[in-house]
């Protein structure tokens, strides 16, 4: 049995989870709510006390892209973030403008489709995938953005797979979207398309984002007043 903590939190005992922050924001005076996804229980909320003082270990992890393994203490409530082994902070993504905007939205899109002690491996290993490939040259980050999409939707069971086998597309663009849906993340990032293919292709992942998504993401809205 765990001890009664602060603001009436029942501890318990500590629990390692691998994972990422996909939101962080203040909570009181010195404290930080973050949201986490992470392989072992899914999406969870957890609070990092004095994490926002500069001499706080956890400071640096408490941010958005962090990943890593974190040790928490499961509570009534929500949990509490005590320690952090960080093995990625994704600066490169940070430093880029444009690049940070994507990826603050694939968070978003991650917070959408996952759940509370529900399996988000999948998810996670997508993510990680996707920030990794936003940096690089290609492809170009508005693929990035559709494939992420589209494999989201596959991985939550709502791709209409029929897609990839329609004559009324282009054949490159069916062979994309094929590979997309079969593909392990890990090799998801490794093509590029033609204008026009992909001109078609994004055009469908927006047709089906457009129909399938029931809310609006701050971070694309702001994301398309940068990038036009």
């Amino acid at each position: 049995m765990g001890d009664s903590g602060k603001d009436g939190v029942t501890m318990s005992d500590p629990l390692k989870v691998t994972g990422m922050v996909l939101s962080a924001v203040p909570a009181g005076e010195y404290d930080k709510r973050t949201v986490l996804l992470t392989k072992e229980r899914g999406k969870i909320t957890s609070f990092a006390r004095g994490a926002r003082k500069s001499n706080s270990p956890l400071l640096a992890a408490a941010t958005p892209f962090a990943f890593g393994v974190f040790t928490v203490y499961e509570g009534r409530n929500a949990y509490t973030l005590v320690q952090a082994e960080i093995s990625d902070y994704f600066r490169d993504v940070r430093e880029d403008m444009i690049a940070s905007c994507y990826a603050c939205y694939f968070m978003e899109l991650a917070d959408y489709y996952t759940r509370e002690n529900l399996d988000a491996s999948q998810m996670l290993n997508l993510l990680y995938a996707t920030l990794r490939a936003l940096p690089k040259p290609e492809p170009d980050n508005e693929l990035i953005r559709c494939i992420f999409e589209m494999k989201a939707m596959v991985q939550n069971g709502e791709y209409p797979y029929e897609t990839a086998s329609d004559p009324s597309l282009q054949e490159s663009t069916r062979y994309a979207i094929s590979y997309v849906i079969h593909t392990p993340v890990q090799k998801l990032y490794r093509f590029t398309l033609q204008p026009e293919v992909f001109a078609e292709f994004r055009r469908v992942q927006d047709h089906y984002n457009s129909i399938s998504i029931d809310r609006k993401f701050k971070s694309l809205e702001i994301l398309r007043q940068i990038a036009g």
